[in-house]
């Protein structure tokens, strides 16, 4: 099997697993328990937070960053946006966000719009970039909260998180600002100057139901708050300093961790991430120069900054076909890629980020993206070429008899 959805979920690493296994045979005490299984348990979880911070990025030192557990990306979007409007609403009501966030974003702030809080979606541009003179223009002395992925997950369109603390700065915007950086995280380096951040296990090779949200120890962008005075999420026992009730998922976040010391690591047994821009730009290439008539929704550059594409990401549209049936077509050829979000794939309805971005019904229609983890092989690409090309031929053949 050929797999290249790693956007939507990623085989566990053997280490993974391994580490998973030791913690729930040796270290099962509960780590708030005070005798010696219990106290294995907690150094467990501290080793496992360390991990993840180192993962992280160079700007994230234990002295200025704390990482609270949680049971995967949804969990730590829902803390920071609902935890930031209930902790800042005395001092506002705006929250700002995109029009292309992911569903644990959106929903949130459909939430807190019924709730009387004021929403601003910024739009984006045909790539899928930011549209920053808007968000400017959205930012204002009343906003408490900025929310903005770092790279989209159906694109892989690198936003501009670098600008929105400045921006909040020149503009008196009292609020916090949250990154989800599910899709970036093991990938590039994260932002340093958000005060919130998401990030997620299973995307880079970790467990499912792991997750982190990264809390700044520093101030706002304009000194007003602070992230790390945020309300609790979850409340009962007072775990994880009090920020997550309920016991720990030890095996969980021993996977998450060891998950993000590989991705830090960049190497040794799997691919690297220049591997994988190598193997993306072979696979655009590939595609085409075999099948006419296609139209790359994501950047075409891979890289880190603004406006670049996340190099594990490629999303196509094949004009005049559907993505559904080439998706299937493929399975049958033992090639798993997607239509879009998994998250919001089970749901009728179209791409909202393909929509956001200008393409029409049809376009949206015959979209598939390809997206490659360290597990792939960089010999996989010539089969995965000849197999859409004879997918999206067959289709369109047929589809002349109609």
């Amino acid at each position: 099997m050929i797999y290249l959805d790693n956007s939507a979920t990623t085989r566990q690493y053997d280490e993974v697993t391994e580490a998973m296994v030791r913690a729930m045979k040796e270290d099962y005490g509960n780590p708030s328990s005070l005798y010696q299984l219990g106290v294995d348990a907690e150094k467990a979880l501290k080793a496992a937070r360390r991990q993840v911070l180192d993962a992280a990025g160079a700007a994230f030192g234990a002295d200025d960053w704390d990482a609270v557990f949680t049971s995967g990306g949804t969990e730590a979007d829902n803390m920071a946006i609902f935890g930031a409007a209930r902790a800042l609403r005395r001092l506002g009501n705006r929250i700002v966000t995109t029009a292309v966030e992911h569903p644990a974003v959106l929903e949130c702030c459909k939430s807190l719009e019924a709730d009387g809080f004021e929403v601003v979606r910024v739009g984006v541009d045909s790539t899928g970039l930011l549209r920053m003179d808007e968000m400017r223009a959205a930012i204002n002395d009343r906003t408490i909260l900025v929310s903005m992925m770092h790279v989209n997950n159906e694109v892989g369109t690198v936003m501009p998180v670098g600008l929105i603390r400045e921006t909040m700065r020149q503009n008196g915007a009292p609020g916090l600002f949250h990154c989800d950086a599910v899709q970036s995280f093991g990938k590039m380096p994260l932002p340093a100057d958000a005060d919130l951040i998401s990030v997620s296990g299973h995307k880079i090779h970790g467990p499912k139901g792991s997750g982190a949200l990264l809390i700044s120890r520093g101030k706002s962008a304009t000194d007003t708050v602070k992230a790390s005075n945020l309300p609790a999420f979850i409340v009962g026992g007072g775990q994880e300093a009090g920020r997550r009730s309920g016991t720990e998922n030890v095996p969980a976040i021993v996977g998450l961790g060891c998950a993000a010391q590989i991705a830090a690591a960049d190497g040794n047994r799997y691919l690297t991430m220049a591997d994988i821009a190598h193997m993306r730009q072979k696979l655009l290439e590939g595609l085409c120069g075999k099948i006419d008539d296609i139209e790359i929704n994501s950047p075409y550059q891979a890289g880190t900054l603004p406006g670049d594409c996340c190099p594990s990401v490629l999303n196509v549209n094949f004009k005049g076909t559907r993505g559904e049936v080439i998706l299937h077509t493929l399975e049958q050829d033992g090639i798993c890629v997607s239509t879009g979000s998994a998250c919001s794939s089970n749901k009728k309805g179209q791409s909202h980020v393909l929509e956001a971005m200008g393409r029409s019904s049809k376009d949206i229609e015959g979209a598939i993206r390809f997206s490659i983890g360290r597990l792939n092989r960089l010999d996989e690409v010539d089969t995965v070429v000849e197999a859409v090309a004879a997918a999206v031929a067959r289709f369109r053949r047929l589809g002349s008899f109609r």
